[in-house]
Formats: C-alpha cells, structure tokens, sequence
C-alpha cells in the first residue's frame, strides 16, 4: 500500500516559506520492490475467522443500549461470546485443517473463537495463499515486506476465513498528534513568528478558577482544563474520580510509564498509585520518540489525569497490519478494561485496491469490524480519532492542494470510520493570538478546528499565502464510503450523503480513483472536544523532549479523554457503558441542545469543507460534552 508517502512535514514547509522559498507538498517516492523475500523466512501471521450470526450479533448489541430492553448494560463475557458468535467448532475445525496441511504451527487459538496465531515460512505462506511476498525498502531507509498480489483465501474455507493478516511487514498507521504552527522549541525561548496568545477573549477566566490542576492558558491546557471547559468538576465533587473502573489503550509505541507519573506530579494530580500495567502484543511496539512513544504517554496522561483512580492497561503491538489487528483482539478478547481507546489511523481508502495495485486490503476493515462488534457486545466502549486532515484525510500522508487540477479528495479515517466505534473530531476554543507582530484577532466561540483562520490571518495581515503549509490541519469529518449510514444517525438531521466529483488523483503511480458519489454512509465524528495546537496541551514525553512539552494537539489527545470521561461515566451508573453511539445521538435528537443538555452545539468554524451548523455536522460531530449532565442523563434513562 501507499502508506509510505508521507507528505513532507509541516515545519519544514513553514521553514522553507519563511526563508522565502516557497514549496508544494508532494508525495515520497514509491518503494523499491527488492524482489522475493527469503523463502525460509519465519513469519507469524494471524488468521481471523468468520463471526456466527452477525445479524443477531447486531441485534443483541443495539438491546444492550436501549433504554428499557431486557437486555439494556447486560453484557457478555468472552466465553459467552465465543459460545454464541465466535466461530464454530466445525470452522475451527476446517481452520485447523488447513493449518496442518499447508504445514504451518499453530500458536494459539484466542479466546473469542475470532483468530489463530499461526507461524511458518515465507515459503509456506506463499504457497498457502497463492501469492508472492516481497522485500521493500522505503525511500526512508525502511525495510519490510509485503505480498506483491492480492492473497487468494483457500476455497476450503470461504465463509470461515476472512483475512490472514501478518503477511506485510510495513508501518502503515500514523498517529494523529500536531504541535501548533509557531510552537516554541522545548527548552528554549526562541519563537521564530514571536506570537502572542492569551486568555482575554470569552469565556476566559482570569485569574484561573476551577479545577486546581488547570492553566488557563492555551497551548498549555491540563486535564483540569478539559474538566472546567466540560463540565466534568461536579463529578469529582460527588467523588467520582473513575474509582473501579479500568481504562485501556491500545497503540503501536511502547512509552515509558515513568512519563505518564511525572505528568500528573508536575500538575498536581493526586492519583492511584501503581496503576499502569503493560501488555506487550506480538513482541510489543519500539520504543522511541519517532516512533510514536510521545502518542502513547499523552493518551494514558489524558486518560488517566481524567479518571485519576481508575486502572490502566496499555495494550501496545508493532506497527504492521497483524499488530494492529492484534492489539484490539487481546485487548478485547480479555475484557479487562471497560473502555479502550486508539489515536492511530490511516485513510479509509487507502484499504482500497484501486490504491493499491489491485491488491485489496479491504478484508482488514471487516476483520477490525468483528472484533469492534465483540467489543460492543461485552460493553467495552471505544474511542478513536477522526484525523487531523480536516476533511480532506490522505493530505497528511500524501500532500495535494486546493489548486491542485484535481484537487485532493474529501475522505474519512479508519478505524474511526467504523460504526461500531466512537470517532472524536476537534475544536478551537475561544482566544485571542497574534503572528509575527501583526495584529491580535479573537477567536470567541468554540469552534469547529481547521488552520484555514491561521491561514486567513498570514494573508490579511501579514501578506503571506501559508497554504501550502497548513493546508488541511483540522478534526479530521466526512463521509466512510465503506460502511453504510448506521441507524442510530437514521433520524439525525444534518448527516451527509458523499460528495460527488471526489478523486484522488496520482499518475505518478498510476492512482485515478473517484470515490463513489452520493453514498449513504457512516458520517464522522460522533462528538468533539478542544484539539487544536494552538489552543493545545501539556504532556510529557522524554523521549521528545525533557519536562513539560506544550502547544501539542490533534484528535490524538480527544480520543483519549473520551475514554477518561467513560471510566467516570462508568463508576457513576455503576456500570459498564457499552457502545455510546446509540445512546448519544438518542439523547441528542430527543433532548437537543440548552443548559440542561448533555451536549453543546458547535456552530462556527469548519474543518476546510464542512461547516460548523446547528445540530449534526461532520466537522464536531453532535458537539462537545457536558459530562455532567451526561452522567445524569445516563443515570435516570
């Protein structure tokens, strides 16, 4: 797949355009095929087998969140869902078969009767499912491999087998996290566009009130301002701290716990000592700050510093295709946590084979499906980002311009394109900011988060087109041309349909794709809190940097407080929650919007296509939370 041609950063961009050069982005350059990998090379794939009675299975879930049902918070445990949906002992059976017979090992059968670990050769995979794999080299430096066709599933267990996953090697996920256009360098005080940014807009508090923990101050926002700007302090006074509950996180890094400690130590947050318990999946994830290790410290610090005596379980795989199924399927197959959250993704479409040779990869979505719908079934909830791409996702990965003569396509990211998960999209919250001397200009009201402001400010003031530096940074929304609308979104006013015209365009690689048109589905995000840099976080990562690392941002940091936010909507309704989307949207068409709400309205901004409008949009989602009255809402319904 593409998935190595990575838009050139941001910061290089901006520094090439104030040294008065000027640059588009573009795409790397395609790997270099090296040719057929070592036939005697050992490989550890894992083979996903069917669910039973996915209608029922789909059934059982929305009973499970419906207000009033027999079935309503009453979930499964794994066995009881292998019992019931797993795969049968005759397709185990048949699975194993072939196992046997193509000479591979069988490694272990997971719980949930939904995959088998198995190992064997290069040679051995080759023949077992037709195909040729390949070594490939990276214009990065990277090596890995990958089948150069599609693999073709033995006929033998058509209906019981959906993908082997593990047969490519390549990094193909990114995390979505930013840093702000002008964000100072750690440990120093240079600031190369010398911006001013402050709290005096509305609604900013001066001198900071509320949660002992927070700032005030954007670009350096704790969880404690997450807690005053949502409504979650009520809570904490109620004792409701996610005592019992116990949060997960699954991710491709390996972090370093003592991080995540001397983050709520240096904010002041009392929490539950000894709290963080690691589960390394397929060997684990590499440890270092470029391969994302900051991602997974920031999400168990947002979690974590939301919930601050709940338990954590930190879920981490290598960041291959096989490791990121496998991280959701140990993770959910041992149903210890009560929510899980993931702040990595990649391009719905990029799954595609017109994006890929006509290798379809298509499979590996239904395969992350199944284990989404296991999740839901045993009351896990689930979190993912939306993107940082705005509404134009493959622009992070693959560059392209609005003046582009075909200009880059409007696409949804996965996972979070999947109905079975809930998809945080981004915000701008009201201050006021200036660049390089200009004017101060106040942003004041919440808003739906796209740098297009950024941008529009460099060329009224300044008299610098910036596009092609912060062109399309925002909370990632748009339409899954994958999955169809769900039914809870059925009865929500202002979902979309896709758009026509939409066509991603890279004859370079022989890429002349056009999405389908008017497509009925899935529309992202489902809810939004603040993500944008520049009105940003504090985390630490010292991998990335010593102490407190400030103006950090991205739907990276949303998911995460979601997942906080249900260990404490857990401990509150004594319960496990269960898949959210059904029962938000409900509470929003039937409840709206007002002080009583369990949602505020975004009605400003865009994510450079879709606007901020009343009610539903795919730049916020249904909004932003007040967490408090969410909590009740789910206690008294």
């Amino acid at each position: 797949m593409h998935w190595n041609l990575h838009r050139k950063s941001l910061a290089a961009s901006l520094a090439l355009l104030l040294c008065g050069t000027t640059t588009a982005a573009f795409a790397g350059n395609s790997p270099t095929d090296l040719g057929p990998s070592d036939q005697n090379q050992k490989v550890s794939v894992t083979l996903v087998l069917g669910l039973r009675n996915q209608a029922a299975l789909e059934s059982f879930i929305a009973s499970t969140v419906t207000q009033g049902d027999p079935n309503y918070h009453r979930f499964l445990t794994t066995d009881q869902f292998a019992d019931r949906f797993g795969a049968s002992a005759s397709d185990i059976g048949k699975a194993q078969a072939f196992i046997k017979q193509a000479g591979l090992t069988q490694v272990e059968l997971l719980p949930n009767h939904l995959a088998i670990k198995v190992s064997g050769t290069v040679g051995q995979f080759n023949k077992a499912f037709q195909t040729s794999i390949h070594d490939f080299k990276a214009d990065n430096g990277s090596s890995f491999r990958r089948p150069n066709v599609t693999p073709t599933l033995p006929s033998s267990l058509s209906g019981t087998l959906v993908v082997a996953s593990g047969l490519s090697t390549e990094a193909r996920y990114r995390s979505h996290r930013l840093r702000a256009v002008d964000a100072p360098q750690q440990g120093t005080t240079a600031n190369t566009f010398a911006k001013t940014a402050s709290t005096a807009a509305a609604p900013a508090t001066t001198p900071c009130t509320g949660n002992a923990t927070a700032t005030c101050t954007p670009g350096e926002f704790t969880v404690g301002d997450v807690a005053n700007r949502y409504n979650v302090n009520p809570l904490y006074k109620a004792g409701v701290t996610g005592k019992g509950s116990t949060i997960g996180i699954a991710t491709l890094a390996d972090f370093l716990p003592s991080d995540a400690y001397a983050y709520w130590s240096a904010i002041g947050l009392a929490v539950k000592p000894n709290r963080i318990t690691q589960v390394h999946v397929d060997g684990g994830g590499p440890l270092s700050g470029a391969a994302g290790s900051g991602e997974t410290s920031l999400d168990v610090e947002q979690s974590g510093g939301l919930a601050p005596w709940a338990d954590i379980i930190v879920y981490d795989a290598p960041n291959t295709d096989a490791g990121f199924f496998d991280v959701f399927n140990q993770a959910v197959s041992d149903n210890k946590v009560d929510s899980l959250s993931v702040s990595w993704g990649s391009p719905e479409i990029f799954y595609f084979p017109q994006l890929n040779g006509g290798v379809d990869f298509t499979d590996e979505l239904r395969a992350f499906h199944q284990v989404f719908l296991e999740a839901a079934a045993q009351g896990i909830s689930m979190f993912a980002t939306s993107g940082d791409s705005g509404a134009y996702d493959t622009v992070r990965s693959l560059g392209g311009l609005p003046s582009d003569p075909v200009p880059p396509p409007l696409t949804a990211d996965a996972p979070g394109s999947d109905p079975y998960i809930t998809t945080a999209g981004g915000t701008t919250v009201p201050f006021t900011y200036s660049f390089r001397g200009g004017p101060s200009v106040s942003l004041t009201k919440e808003s739906v988060w796209g740098w297009d402001y950024i941008n529009n400010y460099f060329q009224t003031y300044l008299g610098i087109d910036l596009t092609s530096g912060v062109y399309s940074v925002g909370g990632g929304g748009g339409v899954s041309v994958f999955w169809k609308q769900p039914n809870y979104q059925l009865f929500t006013s202002g979902i979309r349909k896709s758009e026509k015209n939409q066509t991603l365009y890279l004859p370079q690689y022989g890429i002349n794709y056009t999405l389908p048109a008017n497509y009925h589905g899935r529309n992202v995000p489902d809810v939004s809190l603040n993500a944008d840099p520049e009105t940003g976080y504090s985390f630490v990562s010292s991998l990335d940097g010593p102490g407190l690392l400030t103006f950090e941002g991205g739907t990276s940091f949303v998911a995460p407080q979601l997942n906080g936010i249900s260990a404490l909507l857990k401990q509150s309704t004594h319960g496990r929650i269960g898949l959210w989307n059904p029962q938000i949207y409900f509470l929003q068409n039937v409840f709206g919007y007002g002080p009583y709400s369990a949602f505020n309205d975004i009605r400003a901004g865009d994510n450079w296509f879709y606007k901020g409008v009343s009610g539903y949009d795919p730049g916020a989602g249904i909004g932003t939370l007040n967490v408090t009255n969410l909590a009740l809402f789910l206690s008294v319904f």
